[in-house]
C-alpha cells in the first residue's frame, strides 16, 4: 500500500474576514468580524525536494476558496459554515486531512471576552459527495501544463473543477443533464468561468475534434469504439489520463455488474498502443476493499 503521510501540515493562522452567520436575521444580514485557522495535512516531501509549487497545495488558492464561501454565503450556524469550508477544501485540493477553527471575534454573547467558534477535523474519506479529484489525476499533475482540456463522461465535474482551478480551459461532456446542471451551478458559485458543459451521448460515438486538446481525462467510463477518437483528439504532445475498473473488480465485488464494462489485464495499454506511456498501474491499493482499476497516463507523440 502506498504511504499516506499526514505528519506534514500546512498552517494558515488567523485568516480574518467579514462573514454572515447567526441565528437572527440581523446577524446574517450585517457582516461581522470573524477568523479561521486551518491545518492541512499533506505530504510535503515532493515540494521540498523540487522547490516546485505544483508539487504542493497553494495556500493562496485555499484562502481564496475559504473567503469566497465566507463572504458570499449566509449561515445560521457556525457548524454549517465550518463544514462547508472543510468539504470544499477536501474536494478541491490534494490533502489527506483538514482541521478548521472558525470563530466570531465579537460574538453577541454577554461575558465572552475573546470569541465563540466551531473547530472540526475532517479526513478525505469523510467527503460525502465523492467529489475529490482522483488521486491518479492529482499525482501526475506535474506532467501536463495548463491548456485546453476535455473531461469525458464528466458526471458532476469533480475533475473539470479541479482542472479549471489549475488553469485549464475545460470542456465537460456528459449525457446526464442534471449532473451538468449541477456542475454549472457549482462552477458559477465558485467563480470558475473556464468550464464549458456539453450534453453529449457518448454511446452515439460523437465527433471529437481531432488534434484539439492538450489534456483528455476519462474516469470510470469504458467505451472501446471511442478510443481511436480519443487518441486522435489529442494535440501532438497532448496527455491522456485514464482510469477505470479492471475485470478483478467485477469478479470480486460484482461491480460493475456487466463484465464488458471492465478492462482485461493490459487491455488499456493495447487500446492506446499508439501513445507513449508515461505511467501505468493495475490493481488495488487495498485488495480486500478495492477498487481494482487500470490507470494510464500517456502522451501523443509530438
Amino acid at each position: 500500500m502506498e504511504p499516506q503521510p499526514v505528519d506534514d501540515r500546512l498552517i494558515i493562522e488567523r485568516l480574518e474576514f467579514e462573514g454572515f452567520c447567526g441565528v437572527s436575521e440581523t446577524e446574517r444580514e450585517a457582516p461581522q468580524p470573524m477568523a479561521v485557522d486551518l491545518a492541512l495535512s499533506l505530504d510535503m516531501a515532493p515540494a521540498a525536494a523540487t522547490d516546485d509549487l505544483v508539487r504542493t497545495v497553494d495556500y493562496l488558492k485555499v484562502t481564496e476558496r475559504v473567503l469566497a464561501i465566507a463572504r458570499n454565503q449566509r449561515f445560521h450556524l457556525l457548524e454549517t459554515m465550518t463544514e462547508r469550508m472543510a468539504q470544499a477544501i477536501l474536494s478541491e485540493f490534494p490533502v489527506a486531512e483538514v482541521t478548521l477553527w472558525v470563530r466570531k471575534l465579537k460574538p453577541p454573547v454577554k461575558g465572552v471576552r475573546e470569541s465563540t467558534g466551531a473547530k472540526i477535523t475532517r479526513q478525505a474519506a469523510d467527503d460525502p459527495q465523492g467529489v475529490k479529484p482522483a488521486g491518479w489525476l492529482v499525482r501526475h499533475r506535474p506532467l501536463y501544463a495548463p491548456g485546453r482540456a476535455l473531461d469525458l463522461a464528466c458526471g458532476r465535474g469533480r475533475h473539470a473543477r479541479y482542472l479549471a482551478r489549475e488553469g485549464f480551459q475545460v470542456e465537460a461532456w456528459d449525457r446526464d443533464a442534471e449532473a451538468l446542471k449541477e456542475l454549472r451551478a457549482t462552477a458559477d458559485s465558485s467563480g470558475l468561468s473556464t468550464i464549458t458543459t456539453s450534453l453529449v451521448d457518448l454511446e452515439q460515438t460523437p465527433e471529437i475534434p481531432p488534434a484539439s486538446f492538450d489534456l483528455i481525462t476519462v474516469f470510470y467510463y469504458l467505451q472501446r469504439d471511442l478510443m481511436p477518437q480519443i487518441a486522435r483528439a489529442l494535440k501532438p504532445g497532448g496527455i491522456l489520463v485514464y482510469e477505470t475498473f479492471l475485470i478483478d473488480n467485477h469478479e470480486r465485488f460484482n461491480h460493475p455488474r456487466r463484465r464488458e464494462f471492465c478492462l482485461n489485464h493490459n487491455e488499456l495499454l493495447s487500446l492506446f498502443g499508439d501513445l507513449h506511456v508515461l505511467a501505468y498501474r493495475e490493481g488495488a491499493l487495498d485488495p480486500q476493499k478495492g477498487p481494482f482499476t487500470a490507470a494510464l497516463v500517456a502522451q501523443r507523440p509530438a
